[in-house]
């Protein structure tokens, strides 16, 4: 625990954890708080500078329906994220995946068990899956079944984030982006244990009582959390409706299958996302973190921030073209734009790893995303804010402890095959192999280290 005065760092604190945990501290009267990112919120770099992420409560078992159900009524009763959530329920669908039915029927009876029955719906037909989603009338649907999940729908995450930094900015948060803000390493005491702050790239040497690394894809590159958690990539392509085509399609629910992928009604400007369900990509390389004494071989994220040219592997795009046939034919060959990969990293058990680090007195580790984090955005600095009091329960603190003696060589964090390597892809990649570094250097001299 630290004073309410402490200085306290919070690294990658442009993005989903860090811009939370800055928020909610900030809410509890700490007075001394610096974010540092590469970009100012919503970070380049952050998975959550997206247009657009789902959320539902319908999942009512283990620590993510607890979640769930937490963040969902954040999002509706938090003024500051109140304007970002659409609720406009989800049908979550199956056809060949017995198991995902099967899943999903459990999932169901838990929340009719639960008292939640109103909020749940079985759809055991193609006739019933039409009158919650008429939007998929023209779909190639036959013999598909699944559930409708009333309290559910998705986040404008871009602007939610958004909205976060706008609002660090008006309590006094403090901060600094480009190359003073970009992390190096941290700097040690004598006793090489005690952290006293960060090191950023341009030289820059920010003090802290306490620092907080919150850098989601990029924590296994930046600390050595000994294989604890493995970077990973998804895709996501865009395409454009007419003004009439986005009408039909307003207020219309979300739409999920893990055999295919998931989309959300369009933007007001008719733009609609569409995104692949796999196992992720990996991209092996060789770095050396913070507090390692050799290079290690890991997955290594290649930001599109800095790579603006890259797009999506071929696969990704015939993947993307599948889902869009079989859920909307008439939009089968509408021209994609904005195709990019998105970065996140999973730990390897699917719980963050949000502790303590033992190896540094004054060191919190904040990452493991797993998919799950962003519509955590309005509760999950909560829970860093506690682990800074020492209010964490007992089965979360265990849960989220630092714990790279449980790993197996099998474990993805995710259910599904381990992830191949992006780099055996064709199609994704445009302008070879930039040295992100440099751009970064650049980066200097193109913009202020502005601060909030």
């Amino acid at each position: 625990m630290v004073a309410k005065d402490a200085k306290i760092i919070v690294v990658g604190g442009a993005g989903t954890m860090g811009s939370s945990t800055a928020l909610h501290l900030s809410r509890r009267g700490y007075t001394d708080i610096r974010i540092l990112d590469m970009f100012q919120p919503p970070s380049s770099n952050s998975a959550g500078n997206d247009m657009n992420k789902m959320i539902s409560t319908h999942y009512m078992d283990g620590i993510w329906g607890r979640l769930a159900l937490e963040t969902f009524d954040a999002w509706m009763s938090d003024s500051l994220f109140t304007p970002f959530i659409h609720p406009v329920g989800r049908l979550d669908l199956a056809n060949h995946d017995k198991e995902r039915i099967k899943t999903l029927k459990h999932q169901y009876g838990l929340s009719v068990t639960a008292g939640r029955g109103d909020k749940v719906e079985w759809l055991e037909t193609k006739e019933d899956i039409l009158k919650r989603g008429p939007h998929m009338k023209d779909a190639d649907i036959e013999g598909w079944t699944g559930l409708w999940a009333k309290d559910a729908g998705w986040l404008a995450a871009r602007d939610a984030l958004t909205a976060v930094g706008a609002e660090l900015r008006k309590i006094g948060v403090k901060s600094a982006f480009g190359t003073s803000g970009t992390f190096k390493s941290l700097i040690l005491h004598d006793d090489g244990k005690t952290v006293l702050g960060v090191k950023t790239i341009d030289g820059t040497e920010w003090t802290a009582d306490l620092v907080i690394l919150a850098t989601g894809a990029w924590s296994p590159t930046l600390i050595d959390l000994e294989d604890q958690c493995v970077s990973k990539c998804w895709q996501f392509g865009h395409i454009q409706l007419t003004p009439e085509e986005t009408k039909a399609l307003q207020g219309t629910p979300s739409m999920y299958t893990g055999e295919l992928g998931f989309f959300m009604e369009p933007s007001p400007h008719g733009v609609m996302k569409f995104v692949n369900e796999f196992e992720g990509y990996t991209r092996m390389a060789t770095c050396r973190p913070f507090g390692s004494d050799k290079d290690i071989r890991m997955s290594v994220p290649r930001s599109h921030a800095l790579h603006p040219t890259d797009t999506i592997p071929k696969e990704g795009e015939l993947a993307i073209r599948k889902l869009m046939k079989t859920c909307f034919p008439q939009f089968a060959d509408r021209p994609l734009f904005d195709t990019a990969i998105c970065w996140c990293t999973d730990s390897y058990d699917g719980n963050w790893l949000l502790c303590d680090d033992p190896r540094y007195k004054g060191l919190i580790l904040a990452t493991g995303d797993c998919g799950h984090t962003f519509k955590m955005l309005p509760i999950v600095g909560k829970y860093v804010a506690d682990l800074i009091e020492g209010k964490l329960s007992e089965e979360d603190e265990k849960r989220w402890k630092w714990r790279p003696e449980g790993r197996n060589p099998d474990d993805t964090g995710r259910e599904g095959l381990k992830p191949q390597d992006l780099s055996d892809k064709e199609g994704w990649c445009h302008d070879g192999d930039i040295n992100g570094d440099a751009i970064v250097a650049d980066l200097a001299g193109r913009m202020d280290n502005s601060r909030l």
